[in-house]
């Protein structure tokens, strides 16, 4: 019973909560891994979940609660009594207890904070005041520092005696007398190391570390690009300050995933998931983008109306638009959609777009010619040869013009420190389709019109 969370189960609890049936509760809770409680949780009110959290064992409550939601967590933490929440903080991880503090609201931080013995208390507000944005925010101060000089039965001892307190300690961080950082090493060095054995004589000098006014972003490449389990952070002056591990890159790579994704569909972040996001919020999210395309699309329409009297002499040009304008706005999105990812990732940057370009001219050609030839066809069939010629040459031009569009705006984008993903497939279609008309009827004007 204990790996099915679902409906039966959940029905289930909800009667003996209404029964306030608390020991069958608890016993069954009991019997749940810390990850399908939290799947629990999930799918009930958070009153419910309140109730349910709070029959919880000490240690299995903490369990779930990291493994919540930073929502979720927030919507628990305000529920409960200052006994509880000072539980529950005092035995988080500085980090994690740090993306929990910044996400509420500041009367309930601070009264949070107070609940904090005076070194928590320290440590928290040190985090809290880096920029949102910043490594700082990430990383916590719970790892083991060595010094050069000791012994591997020195450092076993310090482990025996500090390592409980540490995030990991499957990295080890060697600093001078006064906190300089000079190396990091493997926990796994020093148990295989002969007895006696010093640091130093495990250090290659080489390490790689982040400042604490990173981009947290950016960190998400440094880690990419060094593959390690975590990395030390550091001030101006190289002093190690923290560690960031891979489970907080993680978490910002997934949220920047997600806001990509948003304004891939021209949507703004929502800041929360969207399963608890109200109507109210959701429709703030849309509406900005759409009605800014509304506008944008009107130029279409103005285009249209410049070749009035030319539609009315070739009617059958009308048949062919919207083939030609979401042609181009395919091609477009494509192309777009391959940069904004590539620069997400820093597999190109700004200096890779000419070189980009020049080869995304030689593929659109290629597929300009090819979508061509087939609507070459379509249009000798529906309007003869001059309707044929001009529905193939606006098809080639089209596409050419809107994949280079695509690929060269996100660039441009990222240089004014915009978001690339701004250049979602909605606005890279609207500027298509813009492109398309013009091209399309600039084309038919010059070779239909005597």
């Amino acid at each position: 019973m204990s790996r099915v969370l679902r409906d039966p189960l959940r029905a289930d609890l909800l009667e003996l909560i209404e029964q306030r049936d608390w020991a069958t509760l608890n016993r069954i809770l009991r019997e749940q891994p810390a990850a399908d409680i939290v799947e629990l949780l999930d799918a009930v009110s958070v009153a419910e979940g309140t109730i349910l959290f709070r029959l919880l064992p000490r240690k299995l409550a903490g369990e779930v609660f990291d493994l919540l939601p930073v929502e979720r967590q927030n919507a628990l933490i305000t529920h409960m009594t200052g006994e509880e929440a000072r539980t529950i903080l005092e035995r988080m991880t500085p980090d994690d207890r740090t993306a929990l503090l910044e996400e509420l609201p500041a009367h309930v931080t601070r009264r949070l904070l107070a609940l904090l013995p005076e070194g928590q208390r320290s440590d928290a507000l040190a985090l809290l005041n880096y920029p949102p944005d910043s490594v700082g925010r990430l990383m916590t101060t719970a790892y083991v520092r060595v010094r050069p000089e000791w012994t591997r039965e020195q450092v076993l001892d310090h482990l025996r005696r500090w390592g409980a307190n540490s995030e990991t300690l499957a990295m080890l961080y060697v600093t001078d007398e006064r906190g300089k950082l000079l190396d990091d090493i493997r926990l796994r060095q020093v148990i295989l190391a002969d007895p006696g054995t010093r640091v130093e004589a495990l250090m290659n000098w080489q390490f790689a570390a982040l400042r604490a006014d990173l981009d947290r972003e950016a960190a998400v490449r440094e880690f990419r690009k060094y593959d390690l389990f975590a990395m030390p952070v550091v001030d101006s002056e190289g002093m190690l300050i923290g560690i960031v591990t891979h489970d907080d890159v993680l978490r910002v790579e997934q949220e920047a995933a997600t806001e990509d994704f948003h304004r891939i569909g021209t949507v703004s972040p929502l800041g929360m998931r969207f399963a608890e996001a109200g109507v109210g919020l959701l429709t703030r999210r849309r509406l900005g983008w759409l009605l800014s395309l509304v506008f944008v699309n009107l130029a279409s329409g103005a285009v249209i109306g410049h070749y009035e009297e030319l539609i009315a002499a070739n009617t059958v040009l009308a048949f062919f638009l919207p083939l030609l304008i979401d042609s181009g706005g395919n091609s477009g999105a494509q192309s777009a959609t391959l940069v904004v990812r590539a620069l997400a990732t820093g597999d190109v940057g700004p200096k890779d777009a000419g070189r980009l370009a020049l080869r995304e001219l030689g593929i659109s050609m290629a597929l300009g010619v090819t979508m061509a030839a087939a609507v070459f066809l379509l249009g000798w069939w529906r309007g003869g040869w001059d309707i044929a010629v001009v529905v193939a040459a606006a098809m080639a031009a089209t596409v050419v013009a809107s994949s280079l569009i695509g690929l060269l705006l996100p660039f441009l984008l990222s240089r004014f420190r915009a978001d690339p993903a701004t250049a979602s497939a909605p606005l890279i279609t609207s500027i298509a389709d813009i492109l398309g008309v013009a091209i399309y009827f600039a084309i038919a004007a010059r070779w239909l019109v005597p």
